[in-house]
């Protein structure tokens, strides 16, 4: 099973967009297992195909901080029908990036967030039309003045592309907020990537923000050019494989959190 995810070592986990892409290049394996589960393991919980551990493609240990992450992982394995389709196991993909990619690599991934909170997409405001501008303010406005309060960080706002240089103190206030743990960081990294805003990552794990405002944030331009102009068909099946890295990622968020409480 090893070569499935092969294609992934070594990315970001960092951008899912291009680990399925990569992933897909690859001829795909039949199901060779019967069922998926999950053991306790003095590494975490491990994910077992017939009662023999999974590993990832640098033959580590395939293994979650907690049940509930490792119960989803198992159950992306259950739902594979006659051929394992690794574009369809986000959860897997997160955990092997974390184990092969992220765990000895935390301040590297860090500070790949961190580059965010100079240019992030929340700082960029449309100038007209008014529809749009006000959508992005009611978005995106309790966010700012949600990490202005909670963690001192205050950032400026600007009209069109032109850049904006952020205070240092700001930057350096979100970076503080930064997880420090392998899992956390990783997944955080995925929602940074896919809603292009750390910002939105950090109010999504800190619970200032649901699952559903984040995604709803992150698509507001793309949101009104489609009640403009309708739907188109290949970016909205983009936008399907993005959400279920997204969900994935979200929900080893919630996870890790209910864990900690």
């Amino acid at each position: 099973m090893r070569e499935l995810f092969d294609e992934v070592v070594g990315q970001s986990p960092l951008d899912p967009e291009e680990a399925v892409r990569r992933t897909m290049r690859k001829p795909r394996r039949k199901r060779f297992y019967a069922q998926a589960g999950v053991a306790e393991t003095p590494k975490g919980f491990g994910i077992t195909l017939d009662g023999k551990p999974v590993r990832t493609p640098s033959r580590r240990l395939l293994a979650a901080p907690s049940r509930e992450i490792a119960e989803a992982i198992a159950a992306e394995w259950d739902a594979q029908k006659e051929i394992i389709d690794p574009t369809t196991m986000p959860a897997t993909r997160l955990a092997n990036s974390v184990i092969d990619a992220v765990a000895n690599r935390v301040e590297a991934v860090t500070d790949d967030i961190a580059k965010y909170f100079h240019s992030d997409m929340l700082f960029y405001r449309a100038g007209h039309p008014a529809g749009l501008v006000a959508n992005e303010a009611e978005h995106w406005d309790p966010v700012l003045f949600w990490a202005a309060d909670a963690l001192g960080a205050h950032f400026i706002l600007t009209e069109g592309i032109v850049h904006a240089r952020q205070p240092d103190q700001a930057v350096a206030a979100a970076r503080a907020a930064l997880p420090a743990d392998p899992w956390s960081i990783a997944a955080l990294h995925v929602v940074t990537t896919i809603t292009g805003s750390a910002l939105l990552a950090l109010a999504l794990l800190r619970g200032a923000l649901d699952e559903d405002q984040v995604w709803a944030a992150a698509h507001v331009d793309e949101d009104w050019n489609i009640a403009q102009w309708g739907v188109d068909e290949e970016v909205a099946a983009r936008r399907l494989a993005r959400f279920l890295d997204f969900r994935a990622a979200a929900n080893v968020l919630k996870a890790l959190d209910s864990r900690r409480s």
